[in-house]
């Protein structure tokens, strides 16, 4: 597991409440989907998920042997209190999810209906919520929050984060560029993000800027289709590496 760094003395832009963001997670199999990774060639590899939340990816990662470590605001709390997070964020996330159905592409994110989906990450969250237990004192959990994580430079082969950057209106541009160049930072190869549009499906409006603002900064970056598409315009990944430059 990484060794977590110490904390730094420069101010980024500060986070909105952790609380203020839903508790959700998803499988393995829809990370695979939406972040275009085969985990067979992750085996020994140093993973890190960002925004992590009620996530199985990272128990099952671990049980796959890949290295993976979720980290999350809330990863402090006791077992007892993310669950209790997970119950009500997933019964007001469900809630609305039905009432603006015309919006999610169940088919193509490989679910029969909706009904089917809620079940699916009801499981992940379980599956999260048995190994957070075991886990969250070995360091597979750590508690930390964008744009600012306690880990060392490239410490990670490869970093994920979903359904957070652009999906959030509590975000301003300046925390996104922030957010990418930490996500950057603590990456020894590649980070992926998505997707690259709001929680309505809209395409981020700042991706042109953002992406002009890392180039700046020595972040290379690339927009990639994936196969999957949750949410209407939710098939695209941002790819951010080091400039070889």
């Amino acid at each position: 597991m990484p060794v977590l760094a110490p904390a730094r003395s420069t101010t980024p832009p500060a986070p909105p409440d952790p609380l203020a963001i839903p508790f959700f997670g998803r499988s393995l199999t829809e990370y695979a989907a939406s972040f275009a990774l085969d985990p067979a060639t992750l085996r020994g590899r140093d993973v890190l998920d960002v925004a992590s939340g009620p996530a199985s990816f990272v128990a099952e990662a671990c049980a796959r042997r890949i290295n993976a470590v979720g980290v999350d605001p809330l990863y402090s709390a006791a077992p007892a209190e993310l669950a209790g997070h997970v119950q009500l964020d997933y019964a007001r996330l469900f809630a609305q999810m039905r009432a603006r159905s015309s919006i999610y592409r169940l088919k193509a994110a490989g679910y029969r209906s909706l009904a089917d989906a809620e079940a699916d990450r009801h499981g992940a969250a379980q599956r999260f919520l048995e190994d957070y237990a075991v886990h969250c004192l070995h360091g597979r959990y750590v508690g930390g929050v964008l744009p600012r994580l306690p880990f060392f430079d490239a410490t990670f082969d490869l970093v994920l984060c979903g359904q957070l950057l652009f999906v959030s209106e509590r975000f301003d541009f300046d925390w996104h560029v922030a957010a990418c160049r930490e996500l950057v930072r603590v990456s020894a190869g590649e980070v992926r993000i998505n997707p690259v549009c709001g929680g309505d499906g809209r395409p981020y409006p700042g991706i042109a800027r953002l992406r002009r603002e890392l180039k700046a900064a020595g972040v290379a970056s690339e927009l990639v289709a994936v196969d999957y598409e949750f949410i209407v315009g939710g098939g695209a990944m941002l790819v951010l590496r080091r400039s070889a430059s």
